[in-house]
C-alpha cells in the first residue's frame, strides 16, 4: 500500500487545451487493462524531454531523441505498458517504428512527428500488431487525465496525477502531469515515465530549459532502489493554445508551477515504492557544494542495510553513518558531523549524543514518514532527496516480476 497517497480525483485534473488523450485495451502483455495511451497535440505545441542515462536504452528511447531532435514538430505521442521493448536491438526498432507509422496514418501526420514510449518486462520482442490493433480505440478527450494515469501503470498501486492552474499576465493557464514508477528506481530518470503538459505559449529554448530544471528537482532527487532503467523518460508539452509566456515574471510563475507538479508526482513515484511502507526525506546540510550534497544523500538512500532499518524501525543508526563515510568525499572530517533523525540529536561531531535515546529513534522511525537530517559542517550548500524503505514485499514483487 502506498504511503499517504490517494488516487487522484478526476474533478481536480485541469484539461489543457491543445492536447487530447485516449486509452486502449490492446493485450500487450495481460487482458482486459488499459495499457495503450495516445496524446494528440495541437500544431504549433512545443515538445522537451530528457532520457535515461543507461548505455542500454530502450528502443522507443533511441527514436524519441531522434524525432525531438527534428524540424517537423511533434504531433502525438504513445505508450505502451506491459513491454519495454528493451534490449531488442534492430527488431525491437522496427518495431516501435511501425506503431509510429501507424498512428502517425490514423492521426494524419508523419511518422517523424510521433514520439513512442513503452514500459514494462526487458528483452521481450514488442507486440506492435496488437499495440496498432488497438489504437483506434483510443477515443481522444481532453478529460482523460485519469485514464490517462491508469494506463501507464506497470508496478504501481496507485496512478499518478496532479494539475494546478495558475495566472499570467495574458490570462490563466494550466500545468497538468501523470508519471509512473515504483520500482527501478534511481535518478537519471529512475524507471518512470512522466508526461506533463500545459496550455502556456513558450519558445523551444524555453522548455528545454525547463524540462532539465524539472527534472533536477523532481525525478532525479527520488530513489526507490538504486537502478536506473533503460526506458525512463520525462517530456514537458506546451500546447500553445493559452496565455504566452515570455515576461520574466511570467516565466518565473510558469517554471515553479512545472516544478511543482514534477516534483509531486516524483514523490508520489517514491510514495508507491515496490513494498514501500515509509516515506524517508534525506536532507544534507552545510556541504561544500551541492553535487557533495548529493552524493552523501545517495550514499544513505542507496544503503540496503540502511533502508531495511527503515522498514523495522529499527534505530541502528550508526549504519547511516557508515554510509556518508563511504559515500567518497574527499576531505570529509566525520569528527564535525551532526546526524538527525527529525528533530532528535542523534550524533554530534561524529559521535552519538549524550543525551540521545534509542527510545526517541524508534518513535520516530515508526512513524510513516520521516527526515534523515545530516550536517556536515563544511560548507553552506544542501541538497534533498526523497526515499524509501526496502521490504519483503519488495523482494517478492521483483522475484515474480515475470511469473
Amino acid at each position: 500500500m502506498a504511503v499517504n497517497l490517494l488516487p487522484p480525483e478526476l474533478k481536480s485534473l485541469h484539461a489543457v487545451p491543445g492536447l487530447d488523450l485516449g486509452v486502449a485495451m490492446a493485450g500487450v502483455r495481460k487482458p482486459n487493462r488499459k495499457d495503450v495511451l495516445v496524446m494528440r497535440l495541437a500544431e504549433g505545441a512545443v515538445v522537451a524531454g530528457v532520457f535515461t542515462k543507461n548505455r542500454f536504452c530502450a528502443a522507443p528511447v533511441e527514436i524519441c531523441r531522434k524525432n525531438l531532435s527534428g524540424k517537423a514538430g511533434i504531433r502525438a505521442l504513445v505508450v505502451n505498458t506491459g513491454n519495454a521493448n528493451a534490449g531488442t536491438g534492430k527488431d525491437g526498432l522496427g518495431r516501435a517504428q511501425q506503431v509510429c507509422e501507424a498512428l502517425a496514418a490514423h492521426l494524419g501526420c508523419k511518422a517523424g512527428q510521433v514520439l513512442p514510449f513503452s514500459t514494462g518486462v526487458i528483452m521481450e520482442p514488442l507486440p506492435a500488431d496488437r499495440i496498432i490493433a488497438g489504437l483506434p480505440q483510443a477515443l481522444l478527450q481532453q478529460s482523460n487525465w485519469l485514464a490517462a494515469a491508469e494506463s501507464i501503470m506497470t508496478t504501481d498501486t496507485v496512478p499518478k496525477a496532479y494539475s494546478r492552474k495558475i495566472g499570467l499576465s495574458g490570462g490563466e493557464a494550466v500545468v497538468t502531469g501523470i508519471a509512473k514508477g515504483s520500482g527501478m528506481i534511481r535518478p537519471d530518470m529512475a524507471t518512470m515515465l512522466g508526461f506533463v503538459a500545459t496550455n502556456a505559449a513558450v519558445s523551444r529554448k524555453t522548455l528545454n530549459r525547463f524540462v532539465k530544471v524539472a527534472a533536477d528537482a523532481s525525478f532525479n532527487c527520488v530513489t526507490v532502489d538504486g537502478d536506473t532503467s533503460t526506458n525512463d523518460s520525462f517530456v514537458l508539452v506546451a500546447s500553445g493554445q493559452g496565455p504566452e509566456a515570455a515576461a520574466k515574471k511570467d516565466l518565473a510563475v510558469l517554471e515553479e508551477a512545472i516544478v511543482d507538479v514534477s516534483r509531486r508526482l516524483a514523490q508520489a513515484i517514491v510514495r508507491d515504492g515496490e513494498g514501500a511502507t515509509k516515506f524517508v526525506t534525506v536532507r544534507i546540510e552545510a556541504g561544500r557544494n551541492v553535487e557533495e550534497c548529493r552524493r552523501v544523500g545517495y550514499a544513505i538512500a542507496h544503503s540496503p542495510l540502511v533502508k531495511t532499518a527503515f522498514f523495522a524501525s529499527d534505530p541502528n543508526l550508526g549504519r547511516i553513518l557508515a554510509a556518508i563515510g563511504n559515500a567518497g568525499i574527499k576531505g570529509l572530517d566525520s569528527s564535525r558531523i551532526d546526524l538527525f533523525i527529525d528533530e532528535v540529536l542523534v550524533a554530534r561531531a561524529g559521535a552519538r549524543s549524550p543525551d540521545y535515546r534509542d527510545a526517541q529513534g524508534l518513535a520516530a522511525m515508526k512513524k510513516p514518514e520521516f527526515t534523515v537530517r545530516a550536517v556536515l559542517n563544511r560548507g553552506k550548500a544542501a541538497a534533498t532527496l526523497w526515499t524509501c524503505d526496502l521490504s519483503f514485499d519488495y523482494v517478492k514483487i521483483n522475484a515474480e516480476y515475470r511469473t
